[in-house]
C-alpha cells in the first residue's frame, strides 16, 4: 500500500519511521511519501493562505498549491483522496478495515481556519477522528496511517491479533495478563491458568461484553450477538460474575 501525505509541516511525520510502521516500511509492505505543498505555491513568498471571502477570523488555504501538489503525484487519478476536517464522517475501525483494502491513499492535512471548500470537488472523502478541534490534519493522518498499516497482512505477524482487538467486532477487548501470576497481592484470574480453552473462551467473551456494556454500551447496538452473548449480557445486567462452573 502507498500513502502520499500533503502537509505544511513535514517534520511532524518523523515518528513514522519507528515501531510497527518502520517494520512495514522495511518489508516494503507500505510506502509513505510526505509532500510539502507549500513548495508548489506560485506566490513569490510561497504563501498558501489568504483572507476569507465574507470576512471572519483566520486565514484560509487556497486551492492552487494543493491541487498542483496532488497532480504531481504519480497515479493520483486512481488514488483514494482523503481530507481531514471536523465536517467529515467519524473515523472508526470499520473505516480502517475498508481503507486497508485500497492500494493508494492520498491524505490532505489542512491548517489555519481550513481549506477553500471547493477542494471537496477534488477529493473522495472527508474524515474526522473525533469531536474536538486540532491545529491541523497531521495527527489525524498519523492516526489513519497507523490504524491501516497494522491491518495489512504480515505487518503484525499474527492475524489473530487484529481479530480480537477492541472495535473489530463492535465490542471492547477483554483484559489480558502476563507473568508473574501474583504481584503485590493482585492475582491473575484463576480461570486463565486452568488450561481449559473453552472456559477461557467463555471468560474472555464475558469480559468483553461486560466492558462494552459498562463503558461503551452504544457499541452493542451494532454488534452481532449470539444466544450465549445474550445470556451473558443478562448475567452482567444482574451483576453476576461468570463462575468456573458455568
Amino acid at each position: 500500500m502507498r500513502f502520499d501525505i500533503l502537509t505544511l509541516f513535514p517534520e511532524m511525520f518523523s515518528g513514522l519511521n519507528s515501531s510497527i510502521i518502520k517494520r512495514a516500511l522495511e518489508k516494503d509492505i507500505i510506502e509513505i511519501n510526505i509532500h510539502n505543498f507549500r513548495k508548489f505555491s506560485l506566490d513569490k513568498n510561497k504563501r498558501v493562505d489568504d483572507y476569507s471571502y465574507g470576512g471572519g477570523a483566520g486565514m484560509i488555504i487556497g486551492l492552487q498549491a494543493i491541487l498542483d501538489c496532488i497532480k504531481d503525484i504519480a497515479g493520483f487519478e486512481k488514488a483514494h483522496k482523503i481530507m481531514f476536517t471536523p465536517l467529515g464522517n467519524l473515523y472508526n475501525q470499520k473505516k480502517a478495515i475498508e481503507l486497508s483494502k485500497k492500494d493508494h491513499i492520498i491524505l490532505l492535512c489542512g491548517h489555519y481556519e481550513g481549506i477553500d471548500y471547493r477542494i471537496t470537488d477534488y477529493i473522495d472523502e472527508e474524515i474526522s477522528i473525533g469531536d474536538f478541534i486540532l491545529t491541523g490534519g497531521e495527527i489525524p493522518a498519523l492516526t489513519v496511517v497507523d490504524s491501516i498499516t497494522r491491518l495489512l497482512p504480515e505487518v503484525l505477524g499474527n492475524d489473530e491479533s487484529t481479530a480480537i482487538e477492541s472495535f473489530t467486532n463492535s465490542l471492547l477487548e477483554y483484559p489480558q495478563y502476563t507473568r508473574p501470576e501474583e504481584y503485590e497481592g493482585k492475582k491473575v484470574p484463576q480461570i486463565l491458568l486452568s488450561g481449559n480453552h473453552e472456559k477461557i473462551r467463555q471468560y474472555r467473551r464475558y469480559k468483553s461484553l461486560e466492558f462494552t456494556y459498562k463503558r461503551r454500551p452504544d457499541l452493542l447496538e451494532k454488534a452481532e450477538l449470539t444466544k450465549e452473548d445474550l445470556k451473558f449480557l443478562e448475567m452482567i445486567k444482574r451483576g453476576e460474575e461468570l463462575s468456573e462452573n458455568f
